[in-house]
């Protein structure tokens, strides 16, 4: 009787895992290859953001330190952000110095290229605005103001909505718009503190009161 239910079980046991074994080995390979892949993947990223840290220094002090820019070394190196480290948030600040440094050297087609690529696809909503109010200025520059106007359009968030009225502003008195450059200006003052709305700002509005004068 004992070996009749042992050869029972055993025959049990070996119907049961031609049934599930294959699955639970399976299942258990799959659960390796996702925890050891998500190492890795954090490994990698980890990783990635320490290559583009060194190179995004190396373009900061080829930007700003020393008595003069080396702009090709700023390009250069702000090519290999975007070509190695795309979409991330080193290569489009990186893109940000790119610009900076064209439009002190007279290259604004360059500029706008760098600058439009990032509002294409923005790393986050500070680098959209930023580019986006560093192209409406270099559109003003070429004298496309009325484009460079509708870069502006819409609400800026609340850390950038007195800088984005007031380049609105600006940009509304290149066009002769001094009615709607005035409400901007006085929106961008709205937007700030008493004292920090004393200034450049208060000095605009002060000018088109005596231009209507």
């Amino acid at each position: 009787m004992t070996s009749g239910t042992e050869e029972e079980q055993l025959a049990q046991i070996k119907e049961w895992w031609q049934r599930n074994g294959t699955p639970l080995l399976l299942g258990g390979a799959l659960a390796l290859v996702i925890v050891f892949g998500w190492q890795f993947w954090q490994k990698y990223r980890i990783s990635q953001a320490q290559s583009a840290s060194v190179v995004y220094q190396q373009l900061l002090t080829a930007a700003l330190e020393g008595g003069e820019v080396d702009a090709a070394e700023v390009s250069r190196l702000g090519n290999q952000l975007k070509k190695d480290f795309a979409g991330t948030y080193y290569a489009q600040y990186g893109s940000l110095f790119v610009a900076k440094v064209a439009v002190e050297s007279g290259r604004l087609d360059e500029a706008a290229s760098e600058l439009r690529a990032i509002i294409d696809k923005p790393a986050d909503a500070t680098l959209d605005e930023l580019a986006r109010q560093r192209l409406a200025r270099v559109l003003a520059a070429q004298e496309k103001a009325e484009e460079a106007l509708k870069l502006l359009d819409g609400e800026a968030d609340k850390a950038f909505a007195a800088s984005r009225e007031e380049l609105r502003g600006d940009l509304l008195v290149l066009l002769g718009r001094k009615d709607e450059a005035h409400a901007a200006y006085s929106k961008a003052k709205e937007s700030l503190s008493q004292d920090a709305a004393i200034g450049g700002l208060q000095l605009k509005l002060d000018d088109l009161a005596r231009g209507e004068a």
